[in-house]
């Protein structure tokens, strides 16, 4: 059976490109589209994205408050489609702790996933208020208490509890699937009610497995993408958590790139997190021609793909100045050439208009 499942992932996996084959999609890149508030500063941007109307929502670990370690850093703005800052979403929200990601879904409600409070919040818009909590953060009144630990191996996941939660998606009929996280390596499912269905994987580097499900996004067809971060790849399921294909990012490093931050990490390395190609951030376009976009911390690029992995081109490179990219730590998609990047080591939100060759659009390469 395993040897199956292995021979039915080699037929399917995508073919690893060459240098050569990948050209640079030229962009333009807008590092001043939000305009900020006199008063308003922003940290770590970890989680941007996009509603119908073009406004922005960013979740940063900014607005900071507490000790010098473990301050609560997370805060929800909203932005109008011309970057003008609208409001705040949440203030003083009791999930509240370490800003992970946000994302809009198809009724434009805006969740997000607190990896510090363990929780996932639906807001219902426009009234920006919580419709739906999943997780639980833990009890301030409890003996001892502290931040999570990492045994390895991690302890058994629980059924609706979340250990350093990620990021969510959904599919057509509304069940929500959760990326969990830094220790559990697993996928939980819930259905459109909020309630417990299912879950898949655990930490580990077989096929089905998980070492840091970082990013999570999903396809008109129901096929659910999770970016395996620790294991350098993306493995794409379908809605009960069977492997359809395994996708690696396998483009030539320019040389002499270094890391924006940290010393260069061995290619052997067994967490593989920091290696080319390992995706921090996925993204799947609307639409009928959909492109699946992924991005690295090293060499700090965008990588656009078919949805069954051919790589139809790069975009920009690690660095702090305008236009290239510190840790890029989520990526809004709303069309196929306009992407919203939050940088985590820069603190900004980037906006970036594509130019891509006829070659390296969706419509061209069904």
């Amino acid at each position: 059976m395993k040897y199956g499942l292995i021979g039915l992932l080699l037929l399917t996996a995508a073919p690893a490109a060459l240098a050569a084959e990948v050209p640079a999609i030229p962009y333009d890149a807008d590092v001043n589209f939000l305009k900020m508030p006199t008063d308003l500063y922003l940290g770590e941007v970890s989680g941007v994205a996009v509603n119908s109307k073009g406004h922005i929502f960013i979740f940063h670990r900014g607005s900071t408050n507490g000790p010098a370690y473990g301050a609560r850093a997370a805060q929800l703005l909203e932005f109008n489609e011309n970057g003008t800052f609208e409001r705040e979403i949440g203030h003083n929200l009791y999930a509240w702790s370490f800003a992970h990601t946000v994302r809009v879904d198809k009724d434009d409600n805006v969740w997000v996933a607190d990896k510090g409070s363990d929780m996932v919040i639906k807001f219902k818009m426009p009234e920006g208020r919580p419709a739906l909590v999943f997780g639980r953060k833990p009890e301030a009144s409890d003996e001892g208490a502290h931040p999570l630990e990492h045994p390895n191996p991690p302890l058994p996941a629980v059924n609706g509890q979340f250990r350093q939660v990620t990021d969510m998606t959904w599919d057509a009929a509304g069940n929500t699937y959760i990326s969990d996280g830094y220790i559990n390596s697993r996928v939980a499912k819930f259905d459109k009610d909020g309630n417990w269905v299912m879950q898949w994987g655990d930490r580990g580097t077989e096929p089905g497995k998980l070492n840091t499900p970082h990013s999570i996004a999903s396809d008109n067809q129901g096929n659910i993408y999770v970016a395996d971060r620790g294991n350098r790849r993306i493995q794409v399921f379908n809605g009960t958590g069977q492997v359809q294909r395994i996708i690696t990012i396998d483009v030539d490093v320019p040389a002499g790139a270094q890391p924006v931050i940290g010393n260069p990490t061995p290619a052997n390395a067994a967490n593989k997190t920091q290696t080319p190609g390992a995706p921090w951030a996925i993204c799947i376009t609307p639409g009928p021609n959909q492109v699946l976009y992924a991005a690295d911390a090293f060499p700090g690029r965008i990588y656009k793909m078919t949805l069954d992995g051919k790589i139809l081109g790069t975009i920009g490179a690690g660095g702090r100045s305008p236009g290239k990219f510190a840790w890029i730590h989520e990526i809004a998609c709303p069309s196929e050439n306009s992407l919203f990047v939050g940088e985590l080591l820069s603190w900004r939100m980037t906006k970036l208009t594509l130019h891509p060759a006829p070659g390296q659009q969706a419509a061209n390469n069904k």
